[in-house]
């Protein structure tokens, strides 16, 4: 049976997040209405559901549903990284199996229906290596609405993993510093009002590069055993803007996106003029994250920005493992999962 491995990018505006959230089965007409492709489909008729009961949208239902009428079974999608609602992604990694050979073979379970040629014939299922990924890469995106496409696909082995098989993630949190909010991309950037010292934050950021307890920095309820991780690499760059609209971020430091290089980003910096705006994007990587910490690591680097924290309060918060020291959690549209590496 081959295994697949997938390479997904998303608009996380209108998802509830990565992870699969199932109604109760007695809803599961609605369900299959809210996440019916290719469109980005309304809710079910409200005479067709049952009251307080919805089925949430998330990336990982929606794609896995394209792939299941793409290979004509029923699939199971595991995602490196279980984004929140509202966080967007270039580079989510995920995987499933599926049958490896095409079956044409008469229904066993149902009377023959005679035709020309013989007993009715039940639709090949599967996805055989013969095929190639790249009519699965296209039978997949046909089958997907607008805010969300599969970049990549390959044949990966059958012990494949995208969680525990993962050695490193990066994120980045795009900031608009401006008087005036951002219009065209603002589904994508935090609007800051004041302006921030972006080499403040740079000596913020370097604090948190190594092996630490990160529980000040993970959200109440984030349930794991462990709040030891590796960050390898953290920064803060200001990008170019253009009729107010950023270049994109491709990779983090250190840790260049498959097929590139790292953008060559201009670092440090202080206030700019009154007026202009500017945008500044933190980048994190690590070999593991817990709930909310890059968003609460970015809070916390605005507070350095802003003045109300120095670098050298850093270490002292995260020695603290006290939630209250760091910075606040900030919201979950300014981030992006940029990259999964293996």
């Amino acid at each position: 049976m081959p295994r697949y491995k997938l390479t997904i990018a998303y608009d996380g505006t209108d998802f509830c997040g990565w992870q699969k959230q199932e109604p109760p089965e007695s809803a599961g007409v609605a369900a299959a209405k809210l996440l019916d492709p290719p469109g980005l489909p309304g809710p079910a008729p409200a005479d067709e559901r049952e009251p307080g009961r919805t089925a949430l949208r998330t990336v990982q239902a929606v794609v896995e549903r394209a792939i299941r009428e793409a290979v004509r079974e029923p699939v199971i999608l595991h995602g490196a990284s279980r984004t929140d609602a509202g966080v967007h992604a270039r580079g989510q990694v995920a995987a499933f199996t599926c049958s490896g050979e095409a079956t044409d073979a008469p229904r066993p379970d149902e009377p023959a229906a005679r035709a020309e040629g013989g007993a009715e014939r039940r639709p090949a299922t599967g996805w055989p290596l013969s095929r190639g990924t790249d009519a699965l890469l296209r039978a997949i995106n046909s089958r997907l609405p607008e805010d969300v496409l599969v970049l990549d696909a390959e044949a990966v082995s059958d012990a494949f993993n995208p969680i525990s098989d993962c050695t490193a993630k990066g994120y980045s949190y795009t900031l608009h510093l401006s008087p005036h909010r951002a219009l065209w991309d603002r589904r994508f950037v935090h609007h800051i009002w004041v302006p921030l010292d972006a080499a403040t934050m740079n000596a913020a950021a370097a604090h948190f590069v190594g092996e630490h307890d990160f529980a000040a920095f993970a959200a109440a309820g984030h349930g794991r055993q462990s709040t030891v991780r590796t960050v390898y690499a953290c920064r803060v760059t200001e990008l170019p803007v253009s009729r107010g609209v950023a270049a994109p971020v491709t990779s983090a430091p250190g840790h260049p996106a498959p097929g590139g290089d790292a953008p060559a980003h201009a670092e440090g910096g202080s206030h700019a003029e009154p007026g202009r705006s500017r945008r500044l994007v933190i980048e994190v990587s690590g070999n593991g994250f817990l709930w909310n910490m890059v968003r609460i690591i970015a809070g916390t680097l605005v507070e350095a920005g802003r003045g109300k924290l120095t670098p050298a309060d850093i270490p002292s918060a995260i020695e603290s493992k006290d939630r209250r020291r760091a910075g606040p959690t900030l919201p979950p549209h300014g981030l992006c999962l940029e990259w999964v590496r293996y």
